[in-house]
C-alpha cells in the first residue's frame, strides 16, 4: 500500500509538471515616462528646449508565460485560472504556430521601435511641429496587385496625382476609385517612375495595393527613449503623452498619478492591445488613479476595474491629452467618456 500510495503521488506530480498548449497573462510593471528606469531617462530629447515634469505617466506591462517563452504545466495553467488577476490563453491566441523565442522576440523589438517612433510623429503632430513623412514599400503581399510594379524600398510619392503624406490618403483614394486603375508614382533609386496599378478587393469590401508600408520620418529634433526589456507596440500612446509633456511648458498632469496603454499611430489613432486586465491591476498597484483605455478595449475593461482607479475611454490622442489635462488642473473628470455595456 505504501509502494503504492507513493506511485500515485510520484504519477500524480509527474502529471501536473506536463506542459500544455497555454500561455498565462500576469500584470507586470509600470514605467513612468517622465521618469527614469535604470538611472537613465525614460524619455531623452536633444536639439529641443525641454521642461522638467512631476507626476506619473505610466506605460503599463504584462508578464506572459508559455509559448516560446518556456512551457506552462497543468498547475500553473490551473493556479492561474483561480487567480483573479491572471489571463489563461490557447497558445495559437497569442503566437502563430511554430514561433521560436528568437523570433518572438524579434518581432516584440520591431514593434517597440515603432511605436516609438509612432509615439514621437504623433506627438509633433498634436503639437502642431512640421516633420517629414513618407511611406515606403517594405514588401509585397501574396498575390499582390502590385507585383512587378512596385519594388520593396520604393518610396510612393503621389496616387492619382496626390501627394502622398500618409496611409490614409492611398486608402481614401482606392477607396474613392472603386477598383478603378490607379496611378501611383514611386521614387526608385532617385527617380520618379509612374506606374499603373488595379487594385484587388481584399474580400471585406476594401480595395488594396497588396504593398506592406512603413514610414520614413524626418524629426526636427531627436528623441531616445531608454527602456530595456520592454517590447511590443502597446506602449505608443504613453510615449507620445510623456513626450508632449517633456517639450511643452507646465506640468500636464498636475502632479496626477495616470497610467495607460494603447498602440499609437502616426496620425494619432489609439489602437486595441492584448492584456488589458492585468495592465489596469498593475496600473493600481502601482499607484495610478487613473487609466487611458483603447476604446476598442472597452468590452474587456467593464466589470474589470480595479477599486480606486477611473478608467478613461479615449480614441485618440487629443482625447487622451484632454483627459490627462483636466485631471492635471483639478477639474471634475467623472463626465469623461468611460467604458461602457452598452
Amino acid at each position: 500500500m505504501l509502494l503504492a500510495g507513493m506511485s500515485a503521488l510520484g504519477l500524480g506530480i509527474a502529471v501536473g509538471t506536463l506542459p500544455v498548449p497555454y500561455v498565462v497573462e500576469s500584470p507586470g510593471p509600470t514605467y513612468n515616462t517622465l521618469g527614469e528606469n535604470q538611472g537613465k531617462p525614460v524619455i531623452s530629447i536633444t536639439g529641443r528646449d525641454t521642461y522638467p515634469a512631476k507626476g506619473n505617466l505610466d506605460l503599463t506591462t504584462v508578464y506572459v508565460d508559455g509559448g516560446p517563452n518556456g512551457p506552462v504545466s497543468i498547475l500553473d495553467a490551473f493556479s492561474a485560472w483561480l487567480t483573479p488577476s491572471k489571463a489563461v490563453h490557447p497558445v495559437e491566441l497569442i503566437y502563430p504556430a511554430g514561433t521560436t523565442k528568437e523570433e518572438a522576440e524579434e518581432q516584440s523589438s520591431v514593434a517597440m521601435t515603432t511605436s516609438q517612433e509612432n509615439a514621437v510623429a504623433s506627438a509633433l503632430k498634436e503639437l502642431e511641429i512640421p516633420f517629414g513623412q513618407q511611406l515606403q514599400a517594405a514588401a509585397l503581399s501574396e498575390g499582390s496587385a502590385s507585383a512587378g510594379k512596385i519594388e520593396p524600398g520604393d518610396i510612393l510619392k503621389t496616387i492619382n496625382g496626390k501627394d502622398i503624406t500618409s496611409l490614409a490618403v492611398v486608402q481614401e483614394e482606392l477607396a474613392a476609385g472603386k477598383g478603378a486603375p490607379a496611378t501611383v508614382v514611386v521614387e526608385r533609386g532617385g527617380q520618379p517612375v509612374p506606374v499603373a496599378i488595379t487594385p484587388k478587393d481584399n474580400g471585406q469590401g476594401r480595395f488594396i495595393l497588396g504593398v506592406m508600408l512603413k514610414y520614413l520620418f524626418t524629426f526636427p529634433f531627436t528623441v531616445d527613449i531608454s527602456l530595456e526589456k520592454v517590447g511590443g507596440p502597446s506602449a505608443g500612446l504613453m510615449f507620445s503623452l510623456g513626450i508632449i509633456d517633456t517639450v511643452t511648458p507646465g506640468d500636464l498632469t498636475g502632479g496626477k498619478h495616470i497610467a495607460g496603454t494603447g498602440t499609437i499611430s502616426p496620425d494619432g489613432l489609439v489602437g486595441p492591445i492584448g492584456g488589458i486586465e492585468q495592465k489596469m491591476q498593475g496600473a493600481r498597484a502601482g499607484g495610478a488613479t487613473m487609466f487611458l483605455a483603447p476604446a476598442a478595449n472597452c468590452q474587456e475593461v467593464v466589470g474589470q476595474v480595479p477599486e480606486g482607479l477611473q478608467v478613461v475611454r479615449v480614441e485618440n490622442l487629443a482625447e487622451a491629452r484632454d483627459a490627462v489635462e483636466r485631471a492635471g488642473s483639478g477639474q471634475d473628470t467623472s463626465g469623461l467618456p468611460a467604458c461602457t455595456s452598452n
